[in-house]
């Protein structure tokens, strides 16, 4: 399973790679901001994303909507990570098309599983 993580934070970006890669045996890109994700999201085709919700320039959810809105990316489920789980914004961010959402600060040792959980994927 082929994995893009979109996220400013370097520390984010190395240890969810860490996770996926060495705990979950999944193909891991990363991107440090929105347009580089879209970018990595078409010439790449992940299976899935991991998206930052807070982000500057573009954030999670105006990056989603860029890649929903391509044919070439519209069908890659999109897991949100996100500081801020509190019900109304997992609505929110459920809403706007995300498969699920992850919080900040996640467990590096079940995030694989969280993200097969999400996508169904056992």
């Amino acid at each position: 399973m082929k994995i893009l993580v979109i996220d400013d934070e370097d520390d984010i970006r190395r240890i969810s790679r860490l996770a996926l890669e060495r705990v979950g045996g999944m193909e891991v890109a990363d991107a440090a901001n929105g347009a580089e994700g879209i970018e990595k999201a078409v010439s790449g085709a992940p299976d899935a994303i991991l998206l930052d919700v807070m982000m500057p320039e573009r954030d999670g959810p105006e990056t989603l909507s860029l890649l929903k809105g391509d044919p070439r990316t519209a069908h890659i489920p999109v897991i949100f990570l996100t500081a801020k789980a509190m019900a109304p914004e997992v609505e929110r961010l459920r809403a706007l098309g995300a498969k699920g959402v992850l919080t900040k600060p996640f467990d590096p040792m079940s995030l694989a599983a969280s993200v097969r959980a999400i996508l169904g994927a056992g």
